[in-house]
Order: structure tokens, then C-alpha cells, then sequence
């Protein structure tokens, strides 16, 4: 399942106006920010769709997108397969406190340089 996608927007607060503006009839809010530099929307069910500026220290591809996994396992052998297949390595499996305190996610660059993650967070029910 997908998780969240990413894009890399010229103007983040063009964008944010704009984003707003066209998912109003659909109901999607913004979840969480940070003015000029990021803003992700909730979709429902978990889902995100972030726009963020290429203006950050975070390396970033124009496109990224994040794969929910089962397990923080399964976020391993993701990485171990994806980097056999002949992706390059964006960060190994490992926590990510700074996203979600259960937060446990890799990151990979496809062959045309996309940065692709598998994640793992424990929601409390």
C-alpha cells in the first residue's frame, strides 16, 4: 500500500493555495507543515500527499514515493532486495524519530534516480 507520494513544487506557498483550493470539493486538509518548506495532505486512510520545496538541506528527487511494509522486517529485506536489483542507496533501514516516534523506514534510488521508501510506523489504536 502506499503510503505517501512527494513532489517538488517551484513555490511551496503557490502551491499549498493551490492544493487547497482543488482538494476543498474532496475534503482534503492539510495534515501538518512548515511555512516555505513542506505541506502534506491528508487523503484519508493513512495517506499523504506532501509538496515540498527543492530549497532544503534533504536531498530530494522531483518525484518521491513511500510504500507502507508489515514490519520493520519487511522494510529490511526491501532494502536488501531493491539495492541487489540495482538501486542506490538513500539511507538504510533504521528509526526516523523525526517523522513519528515509531517511525522505521529506507530509502532507495531507483535506476532513473528516484528516491523510493519502504516505512513502517506503529499506530496506537
Amino acid at each position: 500500500m502506499i503510503d505517501h507520494v512527494t513532489i517538488s513544487v517551484s513555490d511551496v506557498e503557490l502551491s499549498r493555495k493551490f492544493y487547497e483550493a482543488a482538494f476543498r470539493p474532496l475534503g482534503y486538509k492539510i495534515a501538518f507543515g512548515e511555512e516555505g518548506r513542506m505541506w502534506a495532505f491528508d487523503l484519508g486512510k493513512g495517506f499523504l500527499f506532501e509538496i515540498r520545496s527543492p530549497n532544503t538541506t534533504e536531498a530530494l528527487t522531483s518525484f518521491h514515493i513511500a510504500f507502507r511494509a508489515e514490519s520493520q522486517l519487511k522494510v529490511q529485506e526491501f532494502y536488501e532486495a531493491a539495492l541487489q536489483a540495482g538501486a542506490r542507496d538513500n539511507g538504510a533501514p533504521g528509526s526516523r524519530p523525526q517523522y513519528t516516534e515509531n517511525y522505521y523506514a529506507c530509502f532507495v534510488y531507483d535506476p532513473d534516480g528516484h528516491n523510493i521508501e519502504a516505512m513502517f510506523d506503529k499506530w496506537e489504536s
